[in-house]
Order: C-alpha cells, then sequence, then structure tokens
C-alpha cells in the first residue's frame, strides 16, 4: 500500500494498484493535479473534508472515478443538475472499487460542542474479503471497527479532541501502522508535540509514522 499525503485530511491510497482519493478540502493541497483515479470519496460535508470550488474539476479529470460521500455532502453535491451524481455513502453501504470492498460505516461526527448540531460523518473501511481492514479513514470520529485494522489513518489534532483521546484511539484500534491526519490546526511545534506523544505512546505492536504533506510512503 502506498499513500501519499496532500495535508490535512487528503491522501491518495494506492492500494493493489487502485487509486482512492479520501477528502479532497480546502486545508489540502496537490490533489487538483491528478488523474486515473478509481474513486474519490468524502467523509463529511466540513470545507477542510470537501472543497466545492475544486471538486468539480478533479471530477472531470477523473470522469471514470466512483464518487461517494456522507449522505448530507452526497445531497448537496447532487442538487447541481450539471454535475456528475456522488453515491450516498449511508451506514451499511458496501462497493466495489477494482479488486477492493468499502464498506461505509460509523454515520456520526464527533461532538465538538453540545450546542452545535452534529452531522453525517462516515467512515471507510478499504480491503478484500480475506483482509477486511487493510485501510480505515474515520473522517472526523473515533469509530472503533469490528474488525482488525491493517493501516490507520488517526485524527491526530482537531476543535472536537483531546489530545489523550487519540492516543487512546490509536491503543484502542491497535493497527499493525498508523499515521496522523487532521493536523492543519496545529503549528509546526504544535504538530511535532503531537505526533511525539502518538508515537512515544502507542502500542508496541503498532509502527507509527507521519507522512510530510507532498510525501508518498509505503505501508
Amino acid at each position: 500500500m502506498w499513500i501519499t499525503s496532500f495535508g490535512h485530511s487528503c491522501f491518495l491510497a494506492d492500494i493493489d494498484n487502485t487509486r482512492i482519493l479520501f477528502d479532497p478540502g480546502s486545508f489540502s493541497s496537490g490533489f487538483e493535479s491528478l488523474t486515473g483515479l478509481d474513486a474519490i470519496l468524502i467523509t463529511h460535508q466540513h470545507p477542510d473534508h470537501v472543497d466545492t470550488a475544486r471538486l468539480p474539476a478533479l471530477v472531470a479529470a477523473n470522469p471514470g472515478a466512483q464518487r461517494w460521500a456522507d449522505p448530507a455532502t452526497a445531497a448537496m453535491l447532487n442538487a447541481d443538475p450539471g454535475q456528475p451524481r456522488w453515491g450516498d455513502g449511508h451506514v451499511g453501504q458496501r462497493f466495489e472499487v477494482g479488486p477492493l470492498t468499502v464498506r461505509t460505516t460509523g454515520g456520526r461526527h464527533a461532538v465538538i460542542h453540545p450546542e452545535l448540531p452534529v452531522i453525517d460523518n462516515i467512515a471507510y473501511l478499504v480491503g478484500t474479503e480475506d483482509r477486511p481492514g487493510r485501510l480505515l479513514h474515520p473522517g472526523d470520529s473515533f469509530y472503533l471497527p469490528f474488525t482488525t485494522v491493517e493501516v490507520l489513518a488517526i485524527p491526530a489534532a482537531a476543535p472536537w479532541m483531546k489530545l489523550s483521546e487519540s492516543v487512546d484511539y490509536l491503543r484502542s484500534v491497535e493497527p499493525a501502522k498508523a499515521f496522523p491526519i487532521h493536523q492543519a490546526v496545529l503549528s509546526s511545534a504544535g504538530m511535532a508535540v503531537h505526533n511525539a506523544r502518538l508515537s512515544e505512546m502507542r502500542k508496541p505492536a503498532t509502527e507509527f509514522t507521519v507522512i510530510e504533506p507532498g510525501s508518498t510512503v509505503e505501508l
């Protein structure tokens, strides 16, 4: 599996020569030039996860890519009749992307504040029949999967979380490998602190790797 980071929550996963892009949002850059995508997956409607200004060009450059989003985002994107349709990735959905199976699960965004409404958030579990948890992108949630996870994209900083919660989530999932996402809200110094704590406090069986924006790493 090869992971290319575009910053924040956006990355390209190349698994068995199948290219899936997650969360092309406003805090990310570099995804605009991508072609040859097999799928574009969006976890939820916040602009840092779906940049509606840059999304049409990305879709036009990848006409063969499947398009899936959480129910609220799919409804928003499908409101424009001039744009290609997006699939409604409701909880329990399952679809094939090349040799891979994608399961949509979770359902709700983490609580930011009790006075703010909780929106849709889909966690994407990507794998095969014999290895269903090859990759998990939980979006803005600490969704605990129903299967063993090989690679976890772990939310490492957000207005809705404490660092201790991210550490506990990493320990609870206990993936073979993990890399941090959702860190555009941090300064460089803050990012270094968060990543150091996650690396130091992970369980021994988990390999923790930081992927710099613009870099590609094999996991």
